[in-house]
């Protein structure tokens, strides 16, 4: 398989504010200083908020796509993610994130099938391969 690159683009808007665009996308997300940090603005996307939703993220699409080739009866998926900013030897890194994936499956049966699913995902979410933070996962398999 070939490279893919991903194009992002960031433009500073006033005090600790951007906007975050694509020229593959519609839609631009603002972001900002999240409020811990000194001038930090509330209620808008962090780097840490993407930072933690690409994992998440990762997972879940991972999970679609596993769920579909392990013929994986569901009738939803969700996720829960935490994001753990810690300060290193005088640098700030996301140390850990912690995901609480809950599926909900069709058939009891398929129990041990959807956690064998939710594990190959972590194992091969591309975003979770790529960082260095640790990464926590603790499911939680529903049967309607």
């Amino acid at each position: 398989m070939e490279a893919h690159f991903y194009n992002v683009d960031i433009a500073w808007t006033k005090e600790r504010q951007g906007e975050m665009s694509s020229p593959e996308l519609s839609k631009k997300v603002e972001i900002a200083t999240p409020p811990q940090f000194p001038k930090g603005v509330e209620g808008i996307w962090s780097p840490e908020h993407l930072f933690t939703s690409a994992v998440a993220g990762c997972l879940m699409t991972t999970f679609l796509s596993i769920a579909e080739n392990s013929k994986l009866e569901f009738t939803s998926f969700s996720c829960k993610a935490n994001g753990k900013l810690e300060q290193v030897e005088g640098k700030f890194l996301m140390t850990e994130i912690i995901l609480e994936p809950t599926v909900t499956i069709v058939n009891e049966n398929d129990r041990e099938k959807a956690e064998r699913v939710l594990q190959k995902s972590e194992q091969h979410c591309l975003i979770s391969n790529s960082i260095k933070s640790k990464i926590t996962m603790n499911t939680n398999v529903v049967a309607v």
